[in-house]
């Protein structure tokens, strides 16, 4: 098995082992609605190679994007803006996945490139968490402590997320249950300290991502790939925290559920977090450890190279390769890796004259 090698998953076959990762773009308008910009991002690395192309973190609800610029998908005039670049991505060979997302909350903030600041003004609403503890900014935001009514329409709105993005043209879902959202909120002991069925125990809470994951599933079609993205540590190694440990217990956990892959990343629970290393691959050893769980793993963090990139494939560290950055400085990475592995290139009839 090679980078290159197709990655059959119930009924999707993806042409490589090549993964766009999920990447805010935060371009759309107040509404979140999907504009030229994602068809153009999206669409230029399905043109450029990739086997599957992840839209970004996409909002379940209002009050779940991170900021008022974010991707949204709760209504159907969503769904319906983005079927044009789902199109786009299946007529270059691409499969068109989405990852669905909540940000709990670390919701209500500026654009990065704005500051990244919580809002204070109009612009900006009520987070909402496992409890009223906000995220530590200089000037946190008030945030509201969901209540069991209020998890209850968290899980149909990820389930009624999931319905429009088939409906959109995605064939692979993602749960975002990484990063320091909502989902990841709950799982962590760090943020949550709740004492009712969501809080204390491993199994309470992973709750709300089991059911999330299960209503999901009980949906979609039997075919219908389902990912979950976690943050396999905290790197909080002082406290007690979400370890690889946990997350390789979920994986188990999570697959009788229906999930096909885990979707392995780290961290962004907390701003003290330590991160003991951020050299090439450096996140691809929490992918193994996930991975001895049985289920099949996605590896990300500063994949950079076409070597790098087949080298996890051939030596079974992870089953995909999941490439953020090095796509955005190169679009057409995955056919420049195929050139160089000496694999048959993806390349767009328009652009053979450029290989």
């Amino acid at each position: 098995m090679h980078l290159f090698t197709p990655f059959e998953v119930r009924d999707v076959t993806a042409r490589n082992r090549v993964m766009v990762s999920p990447m805010c773009q935060y371009s759309c308008a107040a509404d979140g609605l999907a504009t030229d910009w994602h068809q153009v991002h999206l669409g230029s690395r399905a043109s450029g190679g990739a086997g599957i192309v992840m839209a970004e973190a996409t909002a379940v609800t209002p009050r779940g994007r991170i900021t008022p610029h974010d991707l949204g998908i709760w209504s159907d005039e969503h769904a319906e803006a983005l079927e044009s670049t789902t199109e786009f991505i299946k007529s270059q060979g691409a499969t068109p996945a989405i990852q669905l997302a909540h940000a709990g909350r670390k919701a209500s903030t500026e654009r990065p490139g704005d500051g990244g600041g919580p809002i204070h003004d109009d612009r900006g609403w009520t987070p909402v968490g496992p409890t009223e503890t906000p995220w530590p900014h200089d000037e946190a935001l008030d945030t509201e402590r969901l209540d069991t009514d209020g998890i209850a329409r968290i899980v149909d709105a990820f389930v009624d997320a999931a319905l429009r993005s088939l409906e959109a043209g995605f064939e692979i879902l993602e749960i975002h249950a990484a990063h320091g959202y909502l989902l990841h909120e709950f799982l962590s002991p760090v943020t949550n300290t709740r004492e009712d069925q969501y809080g204390g125990s491993f199994e309470n809470r992973t709750r709300l991502l089991r059911e999330v994951v299960a209503g999901v599933r009980n949906e979609i079609p039997e075919g219908t790939p389902l990912f979950v993205r976690i943050s396999a540590t905290d790197w909080l190694p002082d406290r007690d925290s979400w370890s690889v440990g946990d997350s390789a217990r979920l994986a188990r956990d999570l697959e009788p559920l229906g999930v096909d892959l885990i979707d392995v990343s780290a961290g962004a629970i907390h701003p003290d977090q330590q991160i003991p290393d951020t050299g090439p691959h450096f996140q691809v050893p929490y992918a193994e450890r996930v991975g001895e769980s049985g289920m099949p793993v996605g590896a990300v963090g500063k994949i950079t190279t076409p070597e790098g990139a087949d080298a996890i494939i051939r030596n079974d560290r992870a089953d995909l390769a999941v490439i953020g950055r090095e796509h955005l400085r190169d679009p057409y990475f995955a056919i420049r890796a195929a050139k160089e592995l000496g694999h048959e290139a993806p390349v767009p009839r328009q652009y053979t004259r450029g290989f």
